[in-house]
């Protein structure tokens, strides 16, 4: 008789435990739903935060540009950036201008053809950053939508003989970042080229149009390689003299040369019309960014849009 209790005693011990260990188990899943799903849920708030804050700077910097006609400098309102909290989270939003920048998809004309005036900015550059000129054909072919390799070129049959095979984009670059992919360019190179260049995916005037770079917002680099009369002092006097007072027209970079204001027209301009909004939404521990390039010469239509 006394066994059979001590059995017994064992036995529910042993069912106790097993209820034990089932409740935490239980408890434990239903604790790791509980964060999964708040988890998802701070992640679906923080992109609406950053999707409203890139509509949001798009709406302010319509206004901002509005009030001035004639130019566009780093010292504006809108190169500053903004910041914002509420109960939800937090949003901040930076804005910079993408026409400071030689457009890379500006390197292909309608008919296939290299554009002559971005393919010497981008020599131009390539001088400073000690990138080879080579690369910039091959550039050209990757954009192309032929077959047809330029010299130190490569077209598809290059890129399908490579382990693992691709093919060429043979269209504008979606990202500076794509460059990695095409044939000469290293990530050296490309993290020395990212300050100075920019893609436009749906580029505005389509493929070919003229790279016209604002000379109120464009780094040295940049306005050393809008023309070979651009030497490195003069682009540092250009800097000093837009940072105490914006030019409103090229002309009056003629102070600099008696021809730089003419020969710049059409290539070069006071006013930028492309813009790069990043906006960056926060809850608890959820972080969420939208890219977006908007032209606002015009409605404000958005060129590209990334989230992640």
């Amino acid at each position: 008789m006394r066994g059979e209790k001590g059995f017994a005693l064992v036995l529910t011990l042993v069912v106790t435990a097993l209820m034990v260990a089932a409740a935490v188990e239980l408890i434990h899943q239903v604790y790791v739903d509980m964060s999964l799903n708040r988890n998802f849920r701070d992640g679906q708030q923080a992109s609406l935060l950053a999707e409203s804050g890139a509509e949001g700077g798009k709406k302010l910097l319509q206004t901002l540009l509005a009030a001035q006609s004639s130019y566009t400098s780093l010292s504006d309102k809108w190169a500053a950036p903004f910041k914002m909290d509420d109960e939800i989270g937090r949003i901040e939003i930076t804005t910079t201008e993408e026409s400071g920048k030689i457009n890379l998809n500006a390197l292909v004309n309608n008919d296939n053809t290299p554009n002559d005036d971005t393919l010497k900015m981008l020599k131009r550059l390539g001088v400073q950053l000690q990138i080879p000129e080579s690369v910039w054909n091959a550039l050209a072919d990757w954009i192309d939508t032929d077959d047809l390799p330029l010299s130190g070129g490569a077209e598809n049959s290059y890129y399908k003989s490579l382990n693992p095979p691709y093919s060429a984009r043979n269209g504008r670059l979606t990202t500076v970042n794509e460059l990695s992919l095409v044939k000469g360019f290293t990530a050296d190179m490309v993290n020395k080229l990212k300050p100075f260049v920019t893609v436009y995916p749906n580029k505005p005037g389509g493929l070919g149009a003229t790279v016209v770079v604002n000379v109120n917002t464009a780094p040295k680099e940049v306005l050393m390689a809008l023309d070979s009369r651009i030497s490195e002092s003069m682009a540092d006097q250009i800097i000093e003299a837009r940072r105490l007072t914006p030019f409103k027209n090229v002309g009056e970079l003629s102070r600099f040369d008696s021809q730089l204001g003419s020969t710049l027209q059409g290539r070069a301009t006071t006013k930028g019309t492309i813009f790069r909004i990043t906006a960056r939404g926060f809850v608890k521990e959820a972080a969420r960014t939208v890219e977006a390039v908007v032209n606002m010469d015009g409605t404000g239509e958005f060129l590209s849009w990334q989230e992640f």
